[in-house]
């Protein structure tokens, strides 16, 4: 199947949006030498993701488009909900 660029522009954007809250994950991660155990990590990424969610107010633009083209090429390995 041809990939347009519609189909490009659709994917990179939801790339772009994880690979901007994996950058700043490391941010938050970087200056911290080494943790104590498994735990003092999932404690900082938790708090992590909940200080940079507050920043999420914008939706995705076309996202129900995305979501559902998504789900039709990846079949099971994506599953997506829809709020009724």
């Amino acid at each position: 199947m041809p990939c347009t660029l519609f189909d490009v522009i659709a994917f990179t954007l939801p790339t772009n949006i994880i690979e901007g809250y994996h950058r700043q994950l490391r941010k938050v991660t970087k200056n911290k030498g080494a943790f104590p155990n498994d735990m003092a990590l999932v404690k900082l990424v938790y708090l992590a993701t909940r200080n940079i969610s507050k920043k999420w107010t914008q939706p995705l633009p076309n996202w129900g488009l995305v979501a559902q083209q998504s789900s039709i090429r990846f079949g099971s390995r994506m599953l997506v909900r829809f709020k009724n």
